[in-house]
């Protein structure tokens, strides 16, 4: 998972100039963003319909078609990720309204969550500046520090089992509900959130009343638990990987901690599809206007960026066991390694 440091170099040249580079790439088109909702939102109603019509006449074979709905929800989520940035549409309307009515079927309110999801780009990094838009991670300093039941709530915040099973259900199904981190940020996040809110009852209270309580769930809750899980998991291998970057304030550099803290999820063409190129994580921190359909035309038009924070699938999964910032070794490690030192 060792960053290739011969090809790094060229990169760690240009990253000053970065942002005028990327900038011939910001231009979105409105005909293939309109397409790429297309594609992704009729497949998903489809599906659902499809798995939701099995689950009424008992044809629970039916259900396997919650697993592609599940990976288009994910879509969708991205889809939303865009407009918060203002990079699917040019008009800032435009992104807001669509990001807005996806944010019913993501069960995301869409101005509560841009606005968290703002300072997580404006801080991604920042040892100084943790606790909104991010996966909360310790020092190993700071852990040791901690009374025996903060390390043991810590450990059990960093469980796999809660990062990736009740920490995803608990976010999109509950924490959502409130604009938690913005109470009092003014009256935008109370409207996105009880909006979002109002959106989401209606539909799923004619749904329910249409073809009955179990079915609704027996279709919607894997949908929503398997889609919450990998849009957190995806989150989560985009900033929390072995040679990912933190500093403190005084020495942290937006372009730096972007080019280097983020990584690149090289995955096989069908996941890079259904994820949107969100694995190309690192240039979207350089620059997130870029639509995501445009990322792989950055990655191609510069190659010397295809190695920087490159990881495989098969390396993620080793990314789990790295929870808390060594800031002697300047990289993440294990309780295990932690414990050693």
């Amino acid at each position: 998972m060792k960053s290739n440091f011969a090809a790094d170099a060229p990169a760690e040249r240009k990253e000053r100039s970065w942002t005028a580079v990327l900038a011939q790439y910001k231009q979105p088109s409105p005909a293939r963003s309109t397409l790429e909702i297309a594609v992704t939102a009729l497949p998903f109603v489809a599906l659902w319909t499809l798995s939701a019509v099995a689950a009424v006449y008992g044809y629970w074979w039916g259900l396997l078609l919650t697993i592609p709905a599940a990976g288009f929800l994910v879509r969708l989520f991205i889809l939303q990720h865009d407009c918060g940035h203002g990079a699917l549409f040019a008009r800032r309307s435009a992104n807001d309204w669509t990001g807005r009515v996806i944010g019913v079927f993501t069960l995301t309110p869409y101005d509560y969550w841009r606005r968290t999801h703002a300072v997580h780009h404006a801080t991604a990094g920042n040892l100084d500046k943790r606790g909104i838009g991010d996966v909360n991670t310790l020092t190993v300093g700071e852990y040791h520090a901690l009374p025996w039941w903060g390390r043991l709530r810590y450990r059990l915040y960093r469980h796999p089992l809660v990062m990736f099973g009740f920490g995803p259900a608990w976010l999109f199904i509950c924490q959502y509900r409130l604009p938690l981190g913005l109470m009092r940020a003014g009256v935008q996040p109370w409207t996105s959130t009880i909006v979002t809110n109002l959106g989401i009852a209606l539909p799923v209270a004619s749904l329910m009343w249409l073809m009955g309580v179990g079915p609704f769930l027996m279709v919607q809750v894997p949908i929503t638990l398997m889609a919450a899980t990998a849009g957190v998991w995806l989150f989560y291998v985009q900033h929390q990987f072995e040679e990912t970057h933190w500093s403190e304030d005084d020495d942290w550099n937006f372009q730096h901690a972007a080019l280097h803290g983020s990584s690149h999820y090289d995955l096989p063409f069908p996941l890079r599809w259904i994820t949107g190129n969100i694995g190309i994580h690192h240039v979207h921190h350089l620059s997130a206007k870029v639509p995501f359909y445009r990322l792989p035309e950055v990655l191609r038009d510069h190659p010397d960026l295809r190695d920087i924070g490159r990881i495989t699938f098969l390396q993620s999964l080793r990314c789990v066991k790295l929870v808390l910032w060594d800031e002697s070794a300047k990289r993440l490690v294990s309780f295990r390694e932690a414990r050693a030192a």
